[in-house]
């Protein structure tokens, strides 16, 4: 049996709470990106294609026809994710500063994981390069993501912080982290996670 990623273990849960607010996450996040009405959507760390198979479907229901893509330095992830999204999905297997150089989509995504970069500020640049619209990024909010691990027993060594976790942001901070590159347009409250909808700086 093959071992699932924690993302994928994440999505999988049969645990009720987390379902609950994972739920609202990808409610909220179909909502905000089914309003830019987009034309192109690329999932940067898209990992097995959960979310962009959400959006995807929410773009579709509301009659909004899109191309989309995804990159994942996972080649496990990009197979999994194939297998869920289809052919029809530009996947890539690699480092995004390499596979989107010179292209620009209406929707670039990038969900929970700047928290694993050991420096996330480059990663702004590279954003706004090939952000033609808006991106959405998310993180988890902190410290109330490491309070809830506690609360459930996870991570207790590392008093609730997730082993591949390299960065923290509080709301505010990520906030004033993102405002150093892009205007912020929105930012829905999904705890525990914080969700940033903005656009690039002329």
């Amino acid at each position: 049996m093959a071992v699932l990623s924690s993302n994928a273990r994440k999505h999988e849960s049969t645990n009720p709470a987390l379902r609950l607010v994972l739920g609202h996450f990808r409610r909220t996040l179909c909502r905000v990106v089914r309003e830019l009405r987009p034309r192109t959507v690329f999932d940067v760390g898209c990992g097995e294609g959960y979310m962009l198979a959400a959006v995807r479907a929410a773009l579709q229901g509301a009659g909004v026809e899109a191309t989309y893509a995804g990159v994942d330095i996972s080649a496990d992830a990009i197979a999994a994710a194939r297998a869920r999204l289809g052919s029809e999905v530009e996947l890539h297997q690699g480092d995004v500063r390499a596979l989107a150089a010179g292209r620009r989509f209406d929707v670039v995504m990038m969900l929970e994981v700047l928290e694993h970069l050991d420096d996330p500020a480059p990663m702004l640049d590279v954003l706004a390069g090939i952000a033609g619209g808006h991106v959405v990024l998310s993180v988890p909010h902190e410290p109330l993501f490491r309070g809830l691990n506690l609360l459930r027993g996870h991570h207790l060594r590392r008093l609730g912080n997730h082993p591949e976790h390299v960065q923290q942001f509080s709301r505010a901070a990520f906030l004033a982290f993102v405002g150093r590159r892009f205007e912020i347009v929105e930012a829905p409250i999904v705890p525990p996670w914080t969700m940033v909808v903005a656009r690039p700086r002329p």
